[in-house]
């Protein structure tokens, strides 16, 4: 292995140590967290974070064995079926973020109808339908043997292990795969994000304007306040643009190498680095690890739940203490009077018997 391999093997065990941390702590703060429970976006939550422990525990490890080895990391039906999770898996981590979207857009565009425009049932019928479009598209690339090892991203994914007649229809059937997952998503993820921006940015102006009238209304106000109240209006306008950026820089960053990738592969004329092809791929991975850290845990809700758990628990090895200096104690204390060393002025007394 040269510098660079052994560099992008890093890199996959980190994405793999990382994503399984953190996703792993998101299921149990939705276990341990009612108030999560009752929100509907929990369900896509919940769907995402099992998409990606999925394709944590058995995508990434066959790519890294293919990385060390440098060959395939089983058999030709062990790796169509793992090629078969790793394209319905990434399709429906897609399709989720995109229903995510879609939540927070009706959440804040229509504040006072949301309860009645998304309920459970309704997000059960968007996660049906995410459902429905992975499975379609992996089932017809595995019936097709679309899918295998790839040596140019050392996994098994979706790859022409067919003669060369179909290749077109392997060409037009990743075209059309990638714009309605990838591309479909992306559009929803701008448009709606985008939606979500221009209104925090409309009741952002509303409240600098209510605050600049309180401050001229307040003449004898110190500067100092006046200072903070216009930093914090300057950090209210940053807060929204920060967190739109990040779902939407994110989603880019971590899936558009990936894509490109693939696309440009179909044109042959076109080399393509084994080294980039491969750190696409990771890339694609590195998005399972940002998930968790994007969308729960940074979120006041995620953050309460987490030191909720910990403070549960340090209360619990906090009373086991106790409990067993109680006990050790105790049995100093019976030992030292059966052997008469209890210093003087100590308390002998027995305990007094419980009344039956």
């Amino acid at each position: 292995m040269d510098t660079a391999e052994v560099i992008v093997s890093l890199l996959v065990v980190v994405v793999i140590i990382v994503s399984l941390l953190s996703n792993v702590l998101v299921l149990i703060c939705f276990l341990y967290g009612p108030e999560i429970r009752k929100q509907v976006p929990a369900l896509f939550t919940l769907n995402l974070t099992f998409c990606n422990l999925l394709l944590t525990v058995s995508n990434m490890p066959l790519t890294l064995v293919g990385l060390v080895n440098k060959g395939h990391p089983g058999g030709q039906g062990f790796c169509q079926i793992v090629g078969f999770l790793d394209t319905f898996l990434t399709t429906n981590s897609m399709l989720s973020m995109a229903a995510l979207s879609i939540d927070r857009w009706i959440a804040v565009v229509f504040p006072l109808s949301y309860h009645s425009k998304m309920r459970h049932r309704d997000a059960a019928l968007v996660l049906g339908y995410t459902w429905v479009h992975s499975v379609c598209f992996s089932t017809v690339a595995a019936c097709l043997s679309w899918v295998g090892y790839h040596q140019l991203y050392a996994s098994c994914t979706l790859c022409n292990a067919r003669a060369s007649g179909s290749r077109t229809q392997f060409v037009v059937f990743t075209v059309v795969f990638h714009a309605l997952t990838f591309l479909l998503s992306l559009i929803v993820l701008c448009v709606t994000y985008l939606k979500v921006l221009k209104v925090a940015r409309f009741h952002c102006k509303r409240i600098d304007v209510i605050t600049m009238q309180t401050l001229v209304l307040l003449v004898d106000i110190h500067p100092s306040v006046r200072q903070r109240c216009l930093e914090e209006q300057k950090r209210r306008r940053q807060r929204a643009t920060k967190k739109i950026s990040t779902f939407i820089g994110s989603f880019v960053l971590c899936f558009a190498p990936y894509v490109i990738t693939r696309i440009v592969e179909l044109f042959p004329v076109v080399p393509i680095n084994p080294h980039w092809g491969v750190a696409s791929k990771c890339l694609a991975y590195s998005k399972a690890a940002c998930d968790p850290f994007v969308y729960c845990l940074l979120r006041h809700q995620y953050r309460k739940t987490c030191s909720d758990i910990i403070n549960r628990i340090l209360k619990r090895s906090s009373l086991n203490a106790s409990g067993r200096r109680r006990r050790e104690n105790g049995r100093n204390h019976i030992v030292q009077t059966a052997e008469g060393t209890l210093p003087r002025g100590t308390a002998t007394e027995e305990p007094p018997l419980r009344s039956t």
